[in-house]
């Protein structure tokens, strides 16, 4: 009888860390992904005009749906393997494989006539404005204010009026 209760509470421990290990397969190293050793979250852009949105991070698992906008920003949450587990602006995601993914970073217009200045200064005249779900490539970045483009415009957007990039990102 206690020769089967511990053959069981072993089952079990064996089971519990087969469990965790898999687990910890998706989880990440601090802010660092395991797999890439970027940090995370992180911003990426969808690299092809559709990108299937599965549930879980390999082929076998269900597409939940298709992302269908080229360019579209996306903030990388997870990695796992070959997968990265993404969010659009309203938070809606899932597991894509990387090949789907481009580093080039790229903001959606969150302010309907956003205001795209020739100079990063509330002042400085409007070179073009931006409508709503805009998506920009994004360029130099300061505390308040990011260069983008989009459609053969470009100037300067105040960050407050993006999704794309966090508000402390200063880029060169």
């Amino acid at each position: 009888m206690n020769v089967s209760i511990g053959l069981k509470r072993a089952a079990v421990a064996a089971v519990a860390i087969v469990v965790l290990a898999c687990a910890g397969q998706a989880q990440q190293t601090g802010d660092r992904g395991a797999v890439t050793n970027l940090p995370l979250p992180r911003f990426v852009s969808l690299k092809t005009s559709e990108g299937n949105v599965r549930r879980g991070p390999s082929l076998t698992h269900r597409i939940d749906w298709v992302f269908k906008r080229r360019d579209m920003p996306l903030q990388i949450t997870a990695e796992h393997g070959h997968w990265r587990r993404v969010q659009d602006r309203d938070g809606a995601g899932g597991w894509v494989h990387y090949a789907l993914l481009s580093g080039v970073r790229t903001v959606l217009v969150e302010q309907d006539m956003l205001p795209v200045r020739s100079r990063p200064d509330s002042a400085a005249p409007v070179a073009a404005r931006f409508e709503l779900g805009v998506v920009a490539r994004l360029g130099k970045c300061t505390l308040d204010w990011c260069r983008i483009s989009a459609g053969g415009y470009r100037g300067w957007a105040q960050k407050t009026g993006l999704w794309g990039i966090t508000s402390d990102e200063i880029r060169d």
